[in-house]
């Protein structure tokens, strides 16, 4: 078996290697994927009471006979790909065929999905196991995990604080080493908050990069994309490489050869310019503590060759607000409208999707047009901004993980929140402007919670993100370092 990391007291060996170890040992026949199953489910029987990643969870003799299947592929030389024998919990958003998919909402809590998405769909010829469910947000709205169906997500670092959302059952089960490696999606900064919140991973891909759908709707809704969260940069670029590649059923889909994102991510960064945000000077508020562990994080990109630099951002904050909030109620109002104005299903929604539909309601054609203007003008300024730097960094979130029991902070450094997603303006330019992101961790505060950062790529500089990232956790591993042992302690 591989060399892993050095386990924390009680954590079997399987579980606590990287994603791409495991994927290694699986193909060489080093371990059996029913050694992988067992040890994943034993491992989940102990730590998700805690935490409550994981729902909808499948039976676990189905399992073991699925991951014995995978073995006998082996055995005849079949080798599916990198998920081979992997188990994976897929996001409670995607539809998965034969299982429950909720979305978080007691309107779809008994739906049973008779299709895959096409993300699935190559997840699962690729060899995935799909063990049960990832928890959400009800339709992930808010980043923070909660619904009526399952209840709450915990914190791994803390579990009476939020893991994040909308990906954080996900960002959650990653960290406690209940999945190898997850999916995740993002709109509103679903995977950069959870991630954050978590000490992991957490990439959103350029527009178009994931394929979406199959779905109603294929040419407008262009601001949600699914991508891959993971304990490293490589893990990460592997479960990208699975996932991306052009799909006729998505239009606005990318055509690159996904096998780039399986090729080593080492590179040279010397010279790199890394433009730091900050706060928006000073537009953003932000909990104390956040922006030092971020600077302090820009070290760690000088260390490997990058020069960091304050950037003031040519566009002004307010602006793009108004532009975000026209957009995600067209999105999200149009996508829910029925269900909201149908009087049976309005019963059972949370204030959060009756806002959208009814911001949807009072919105003129006019001013979407007028909402896709600005959009237009600020990806002309975020193309200028690459020709002033190579890459952007800016925090992953403006709060630490806050108690599990709260709806939504309701104010930021004394400055009152006035949506249920304001508190996450930091995520929401990179959304309107296509460009890939990943959420890299940070370090602690003096609580010992978690933060991330962001690094901005130009629109489809997915892989040179990559390489950024992995060349910042050579330089510091917060995930080896930090890992939430008193989950697997007794």
């Amino acid at each position: 078996m591989p060399t892993a990391a050095p386990a924390p007291a009680a954590l079997n060996d399987i579980v606590a290697m990287p994603a791409h170890a495991l994927s290694e040992a699986i193909r060489l026949r080093q371990v059996s994927c029913r050694e992988v199953m067992a040890a994943y489910l034993a491992h989940i029987d102990r730590v998700n009471p805690k935490l409550n990643a994981i729902v909808a969870r499948r039976d676990s003799d189905e399992l073991m006979r699925e991951a014995a299947e995978r073995d006998a592929q082996l055995d005849a030389g079949q080798w599916q790909g990198w998920l081979h024998g992997m188990p994976q919990a897929p996001k409670d958003l995607t539809a998965v065929r034969g299982m429950v998919t909720s979305m978080g909402s007691p309107v779809y809590k008994d739906q049973v999905t008779a299709h895959d998405s096409i993300m699935i769909e190559r997840m699962r010829a690729s060899g995935a196991i799909f063990i049960g469910r990832s928890n959400v947000p009800e339709f992930g709205l808010g980043s923070h995990t909660y619904n009526a169906v399952y209840g709450a997500t915990g914190n791994p670092y803390d579990p009476s604080r939020t893991a994040g959302g909308s990906s954080g059952g996900a960002a959650a089960a990653l960290a406690a080493r209940m999945l190898p490696v997850a999916d995740g999606s993002d709109f509103g900064g679903s995977l950069r908050n959870p991630a954050a919140f978590c000490n992991v991973y957490g990439f959103r891909p350029s527009a178009g990069r994931v394929p979406s759908g199959p779905a109603p709707e294929v040419f407008l809704k262009q601001l949600s994309y699914e991508g891959p969260m993971g304990r490293t940069p490589r893990d990460v670029a592997l479960m990208l490489s699975v996932m991306a590649g052009y799909d006729a059923r998505a239009p606005l889909s990318l055509s690159d050869d996904p096998a780039q994102f399986a090729q080593p991510l080492e590179a040279d960064l010397r010279g790199k310019r890394v433009g730091w945000l900050g706060d928006w000077n000073g537009y953003l508020p932000m909990e104390p503590g956040i922006l030092d562990l971020c600077e302090r994080a820009l070290g760690d990109l000088a260390a490997v060759g990058c020069e960091a630099l304050d950037y003031r951002v040519p566009f002004a904050g307010d602006r793009l607000w108004r532009m975000w909030l026209v957009h995600r109620h067209l999105m999200v109002g149009g996508q829910y409208h029925a269900l909201v104005h149908d009087p049976e299903t309005r019963k059972l929604a949370k204030p959060a999707l009756i806002w959208e539909v009814e911001g949807l309601d009072g919105i003129t054609a006019r001013q979407v047009y007028q909402a896709t203007e600005e959009r237009s003008a600020w990806y002309q300024t975020v193309l200028r901004m690459f020709e002033e730097v190579d890459y952007l960094a800016v925090p992953s979130a403006q709060v630490f993980p806050f108690d599990v029991n709260m709806d939504w902070p309701k104010q930021i450094a004394g400055r009152p929140m006035d949506t249920y997603h304001r508190w996450m303006e930091t995520v929401t330019p990179w959304t309107l402007a296509g460009c890939p992101v990943i959420s890299v961790p940070v370090g602690f505060n003096a609580a010992g919670l978690p933060m991330g950062m962001q690094l901005i790529g130009p629109p489809r500089g997915d892989l040179a993100v990559l390489q950024l990232a992995h060349a910042y956790g050579q330089a510091q591993d917060w995930v080896r370092e930090r890992p939430p042992v008193a989950l697997w302690r007794d």
